[in-house]
């Protein structure tokens, strides 16, 4: 039996809107990536795996994303907040020093209490357990910049997981889980697409594909999966990007980046089909 992956990128939660639009577009279609045999979830990904494994439909999630406009208006991911990740990913040698350089400067910073933050992915995911599907939750240590991909084996809360992984730095506070606090898995990569290997299908929905390193780029990773794998990466067209709007973290603008993926969904399918089917 082939097995098959579904990567989930992070992209703040227009990233959220525009992944569960796009999936339910492509379910409308008759391909439904929820029957993936692995999920790979990174920030905004890690939220939209744990939904869709968790037993929520494609169709009520995108009815959420239309209906509800929530969220912390004030957040904003700014120049400081993008070149740490820039600094952190082109760290020469250990890239893990880096990754940590910006992880304590994101324990040092002012932001919300942690317990607000684990409150608010605890409203999106609901269930804490760990699902029966194979599901990996990115995110890094923040202090030693040691790369975590947290599953059912790990003996963590689902929530926990989910929330370390959704922790952008200086923008959220890391977030403590199992006694150490982490930071966003996509100070790593925007995606992790290389947590995939070994899976035959892979498909890859990612609402950022930026990277200083052409290497850590969800294409460049999909392409070193291995010979005979089939890949296909789905990220945002100009008229998606258009509706997302320039800060990925306004709550505002679900609506528009759900329906955004929704209609993208037409002209992706074959490509999708292609490597699911």
């Amino acid at each position: 039996m082939l097995k098959r992956a579904l990567v989930l990128g992070g992209g703040g939660v227009t990233g959220v809107a525009w992944e569960i639009g796009l999936l339910h577009g492509l379910a409308e279609q008759g391909v439904d990536l929820s029957a993936a045999d692995l999920f790979v979830g990174t920030s905004a990904g890690s939220v939209v795996a744990a939904q869709l494994t968790g037993g929520s439909t494609v169709e009520d999630l995108y009815a959420h994303e239309l209906a509800d406009t929530s969220g912390d208006t004030s957040a904003t991911i700014g120049t400081r907040v993008l070149l740490g990740f820039l600094l952190a990913s082109l760290w020469p040698g250990d890239r893990a020093r880096g990754r940590a350089r910006l992880g304590r400067a994101a324990l040092k910073a002012r932001t919300a209490p942690e317990s607000a933050r684990r409150a608010a992915i605890a409203s999106r995911v609901r269930r804490d357990e760990w699902p029966a599907a194979r599901l990996l939750v990115t995110a890094v240590e923040a202090r030693t910049g040691e790369f975590r991909a947290f599953d059912n084996t790990s003996g963590v809360s689902l929530i926990d997981a989910v929330a370390a992984s959704c922790a952008v730095p200086l923008v959220w506070p890391p977030m403590t889980v199992d006694g150490r606090r982490y930071v966003d898995g996509g100070v790593r990569s925007v995606a992790n697409v290389d947590l995939a290997r070994g899976y035959e299908r892979v498909v890859v929905v990612a609402p950022l594909t930026a990277a200083a390193r052409r290497a850590d780029r969800p294409a460049a990773q999909a392409a070193a999966l291995g010979p005979g794998v089939r890949t296909v990466v789905i990220s945002p067209t100009d008229a998606a990007l258009t509706a997302i709007g320039r800060n990925p973290l306004d709550p505002a603008r679900r609506g528009p980046a759900a329906r955004a993926g929704q209609a993208q969904a037409a002209g992706e399918i074959e490509r999708v089909r292609a490597v699911w089917a």
